[in-house]
């Protein structure tokens, strides 16, 4: 069985969803801190042809609190306002009218935690693009939470019975093939091939948001951008 392991990050780029695509199962990491200054509520898109940032606005965010145990502001405004940004930055493109309700939805969801607020989107977009990994949070899993790091990754692999383990290409850093071999799984990374679309007649922005993606291609075309990258 394939395994892949992330934290929930809000409408992620490319690479995320080429991962989530490769696996069986894909496990939300929600019971693991908080980074600031990360992805995990924020992403960017384009407007205007600059990259700009979108967040989620939360309720007492820190690190030394576990992503599932923090809270989004329940007020609507900053989801208008996102909406609205949105829409400004979108109307004109040629996806907007199919991807707009997914975003709205996904924006006005009435979960009140972090981890399954921006798991719902996961879910939304996976749905759109005919992605059936199945999705697990971490925060509902049997497991030994004394571990840290590698260890409890590879405590993880054992419990679901995955022989293949998928990160992404930034986890060399922090994994050894060879003692994952030693417990007879396969690690593999995976590097992205950044797709190349028209943005309007905009300068190409890499690396943004899979929203921007969404926008200026068909669920057929981004199926195909989903298969292309490197396993390391």
């Amino acid at each position: 069985m394939k395994l892949g392991i992330m934290q929930p990050y809000f409408f992620p780029y490319i690479g995320f969803w080429q991962l989530l695509n490769l696996v069986d199962e894909y496990i939300i990491y929600d019971d693991v801190n908080f980074i600031k200054g990360g992805w995990i509520n924020r992403n960017r898109i384009l407007v205007r042809g600059t990259p700009q940032y979108f967040n989620i606005q939360m309720q007492g965010a820190s690190s030394f609190k576990k992503i599932s145990d923090i809270s989004i502001n329940p007020l609507p405004i900053w989801r208008k306002k996102l909406l609205s940004t949105l829409t400004m930055a979108y109307k004109n493109a040629p996806y907007y009218d199919d991807v707009f309700p997914i975003l709205e939805d996904s924006i006005f969801c009435k979960e009140s935690q972090l981890s399954t607020y921006v798991s719902n989107s996961i879910r939304a977009v996976c749905t759109y693009l005919q992605i059936e990994t199945k999705l697990l949070l971490s925060s509902e899993l049997e497991q030994n939470r004394s571990l840290r790091g590698q260890d409890r990754i590879l405590d993880i692999c054992k419990r679901l019975k995955a022989d293949h383990y998928y990160n992404a290409i930034g986890g060399q850093q922090l994994y050894s093939k060879n003692v994952f071999q030693q417990n007879r799984i396969e690690l593999h990374f995976l590097k992205p091939h950044l797709p190349t679309y028209p943005q309007f007649k905009n300068e190409f922005i890499p690396a943004l948001s899979i929203i921007d993606i969404m926008m200026f291609n068909s669920p057929r075309e981004i199926q195909a951008m989903l298969g292309d990258y490197e396993l390391l």
